[in-house]
């Protein structure tokens, strides 16, 4: 599905950084060694690795890694790119900073499982900037999956990273202009959340 989905010239959800990311990457220290989940087309890498971070990104779409390669190279800016699978994914590395924006293509206990990923490869004191839909998004129509148990609540997401120190959990709706995929009135949730040292 992503494949097709990517196949064409334009970009999905753009060139430019989620407006999410544009804003919270202001958390991240100089030179951060940073994971990009899920990265798609690449633009929030690209992105983090212009801002001068150590970005690794991946995705389980060729295609979709295919066009971040030539995005990358376009703009002079080096991130390590993979082809895998979310699930597939070797979580154990240690980053100072994990990337995951708009990953709500799995149900509920597949995320659980993901999440307690997340928990392991961002290094103590590192940081997790996620980024997603609420279940109201469904409604609205303008981007994401139909499935509203995919989507993020503040409750969720404090289940899952409560422990941790929450510099930023909210919800908000805002009007997204984020290539053909997310465009329109949207229902958002952001956590920024420090793993303790």
């Amino acid at each position: 599905m992503w494949d097709e989905r990517f196949s064409s010239s334009d970009f999905v959800f753009g060139t430019e950084p989620a407006a999410f990311l544009a804003d919270a990457a202001s958390h991240l220290d100089p030179g951060s060694r940073v994971l990009c989940v899920a990265d798609g087309e690449g633009r929030n890498s690209v992105f983090l690795a212009g801002q001068g971070h150590d970005v690794t990104a991946f995705d389980a779409s060729p295609v979709g890694v295919d066009k971040a390669r030539g995005l990358a190279a376009e703009r002079g800016q080096d991130v390590s790119f993979h082809v895998s699978g979310i699930e597939d994914w070797d979580w154990s590395q240690p980053y100072d900073a994990l990337v995951a924006i708009f990953i709500q293509f799995m149900g509920p206990d597949m995320r659980a499982t993901i999440f307690d990923g997340f928990r392991q490869a961002v290094r103590p004191g590192g940081l997790l900037l996620l980024h997603g839909y609420a279940p109201r998004q469904v409604n609205y129509g303008t981007g994401g999956p139909k499935a509203p148990e995919n989507m993020y609540t503040e409750d969720l997401l404090r289940a899952h990273f409560g422990d941790w120190q929450i510099v930023t959990l909210r919800d908000y709706d805002a009007e997204l202009s984020e290539g053909k995929g997310h465009s329109g009135r949207s229902g958002l949730v952001d956590l920024v959340a420090r793993r303790p040292t």
